[in-house]
């Protein structure tokens, strides 16, 4: 039972590595693929501009001449250097369920992570903020959402074998949409809006929301970090991500208010849920990729919340309750019955007070997982 951890470094290795995930899952019925494009373009460390601040390496585990599991390397140089947080980001890992295979990867880590006198390695995440992270500890019975990414439960069983603890947690809630919501949210809201003399921004368009993008990725660096996790976003990252997920986002089911001077001082990101359409797609968006797709942004009866962003100075200020009231109007013209969180990390409960009225079920945990050197 031969394992051996290989480095890879051609176009056919590449794919290889993000192909293993879609077999390994093959008829799951909880896990949603990526597109195999998006997920190449993503590790292609030539053309991400993550990796202008990071350095990358993959790496295949194979057993028995086959392959048994993967893994990413990250060193973020900001967050190494100017932080001096001297930790070794891991991602993308996936293996069967063989504890020697995924000893034999996180190894393969450790001594990469001693030659670059770094501290600890610590994942799943990615090379940014913007990137899926954590690894499910709870929930293993419940569908994807297509930011926050399925594993298998021996996962973390794994990890604490190899010696690793917890880190961080997030949490994911499940909602049931009310038929209809107090009257007193809605003059709340009234009131917010007219205290402060805010604007609520109607988004018809892609070009609607093409032009808010900059100052929405903006308004996230003021609104996120104070987060100990938080590194800064370059513009090249920002048009990068501004362009993958705009392909996707609905404008009439995003959120933008403005101050009296045209200032962003808020924005809520929902979309949609994919999940169901990205099984049917297996990764392609030909032949029939592309349309299941478009039958899910056309009609569904689940979104999900993806994020959002108050400015420091109007936090805890009630902008919350301007965002829930469109969220819910959007909702109703769209049929919309149930709303999925992604994750939120459990500190965070300023998010998850928006849906403490509504019997939110704490439905999904995950975390990421750190061992010293």
């Amino acid at each position: 039972m031969e394992i051996q951890v290989k480095e890879i470094h051609t176009k056919k290795e590449l794919k290889d590595f993000v192909k293993f995930q879609m077999d390994l899952y093959k008829g799951n019925p909880y896990f949603v693929p990526s597109l195999i494009s998006d997920e190449i373009t993503a590790l292609n460390t030539a053309t991400n501009p993550a990796y202008q601040s990071a350095d990358a390496r993959y790496f295949l585990a194979y057993k028995n001449g086959k392959i048994a599991g993967r893994i990413a390397v990250i060193i973020n140089h900001y967050e190494v250097n100017e932080q001096q947080i001297k930790k070794l980001r891991f991602g993308y890992f996936d293996v069967i369920d063989d504890i020697e295979v995924s000893r034999a990867l996180f190894d393969t880590l450790e001594k990469i992570g001693k030659e670059n006198q770094l501290e600890f390695m610590e994942g799943p995440m990615g090379a940014t903020n913007l990137e899926k992270v954590g690894m499910l500890t709870y929930g293993f019975d419940r569908i994807a959402t297509v930011i926050g990414q399925y594993n298998y439960d021996y996962y973390p069983k794994h990890l604490k074998q190899l010696g690793f603890e917890k880190e961080k947690e997030w949490v994911e809630m499940f909602i049931h949409m009310p038929e209809s919501i107090p009257d007193k949210i809605f003059k709340f809201a009234d009131l917010v809006t007219e205290r402060y003399q805010l604007k609520l921004i109607q988004l018809k368009t892609k070009a609607d929301l093409k032009r808010y993008i900059k100052p929405v990725f903006d308004l996230l660096e003021e609104s996120h970090n104070e987060l100990e996790s938080f590194v800064p976003i370059t513009d090249k990252q920002k048009e990068f991500y501004a362009n993958k997920y705009s392909q996707i986002l609905s404008p009439d089911y995003i959120n933008v208010i403005e101050d009296n001077e045209g200032n962003l001082i808020s924005f809520a990101i929902v979309m949609p849920s994919f999940a169901k359409a990205l099984q049917k797609a297996k990764g392609k968006l030909l032949p029939f990729g592309w349309y299941h797709l478009l039958q899910a942004q056309r009609k569904n009866d689940t979104a999900e919340f993806v994020l959002i962003g108050v400015h420091p100075s109007y936090q805890r200020k009630g902008i919350t309750s301007i965002i829930f009231r469109e969220m819910y109007r959007t909702f109703v013209e769209n049929n919309i019955k149930y709303l999925e969180t992604n994750p939120e990390l459990i500190e965070n409960q300023s998010v998850q007070a928006l849906w403490k009225d509504y019997n939110p079920e704490t439905h999904k945990r995950r975390m990421t997982f750190k061992k010293k050197f």
